[in-house]
Order: C-alpha cells, then sequence, then structure tokens
C-alpha cells in the first residue's frame, strides 16, 4: 500500500468524511455537536478520504473520533492517525491526550492501549440515550471507557 496523505483539513464536511466519521459514532447528531470545534486531520490514498481523526481542545485535549474505511482496515492508518493528533496536540500545547470509547469497542480498546494509552475510568450507561442500541463483538455497548496518554 502506497503511504497515505495526512493532513490537517479545513473544507467542507462532505458525505464521504460524515461517512467516515459515523463510523466511530453512529450518532450523526453526537458528531454534528462536536465536529465544528475540532481539528479535522484526514489520510487519503489517491487524493480519496480514506481515514479521518478529530482532536477537540475543550475542555482538554482529546481524540474524539477516528474512524478508518473497512476496506483500508489492518494497515496501520489508526495507529498513524494517533501519531499524528498526539503530535498536534502536543504542538498545541497538551500534556495528554484523551480518548474514550464504548465498552464493546475490543479492537479500539487494543488499539489505544498499544499506541500508549492507558484506562482510566468508566462512565456508566453513557449510551442509553442513543436512538438504537450499539451492538458490537455480541455486546451491547452501554458504557464509556475512558483512556489517557503523556505525551
Amino acid at each position: 500500500m502506497q503511504k497515505p496523505q495526512i493532513e490537517i483539513y479545513q473544507g467542507p464536511i462532505n458525505s464521504e468524511i460524515m461517512d467516515l466519521l459515523l463510523l466511530a459514532d453512529p450518532n450523526q447528531d453526537m458528531v454534528r455537536s462536536y465536529i465544528s470545534a475540532a481539528d479535522i486531520i484526514l489520510a487519503k490514498l489517491e487524493q480519496q478520504p480514506v481515514a479521518v481523526a478529530l482532536l477537540v481542545q475543550e475542555p482538554e485535549f482529546e481524540l474524539k473520533n477516528i474512524a478508518v474505511d473497512p476496506q483500508f482496515q489492518g494497515r496501520g492508518l489508526a495507529k498513524e492517525l494517533i501519531a499524528h493528533v498526539s503530535a498536534r496536540a502536543k504542538q498545541l500545547g497538551a500534556e495528554r491526550l484523551l480518548v474514550a470509547t464504548g465498552n464493546s469497542s475490543l479492537q479500539q480498546l487494543g488499539l489505544y492501549q498499544k499506541c500508549g494509552f492507558r484506562i482510566e475510568g468508566v462512565k456508566t450507561d453513557f449510551f442509553s440515550d442513543y436512538p438504537e442500541d450499539i451492538i458490537e463483538n455480541g455486546i451491547l455497548c452501554q458504557d464509556l471507557v475512558l483512556l489517557r496518554k503523556t505525551l
């Protein structure tokens, strides 16, 4: 696979980018609520968006959303994006970076820990207000797992 072009994206949120973001957070209203305050880190192959990550700074630096097109998963794109988001956060003055994911997101929990994040806490019943149940790996997603890493 050729090396992706990774950039801070400042254009409009088109359907390609929103579709990627919805892979990580299926609640479009929730995505829209935080995307305007985010740095959008976009990975492209041959000018086609294949992965995206969002960095927000309020109230603290957080990797808010990260998603890779299923056709391109397993090729290290998520790790590359996390490295770019971490570098960007550090450049902006962050000492630590937060990420949160669902209790049922087993692959993501593993990825974040491989990238230096450590589990810090759990917000129980976080996903109870979502309009539809989220089931991953045969597990009902109910709780939000908080992870942090030092930059």
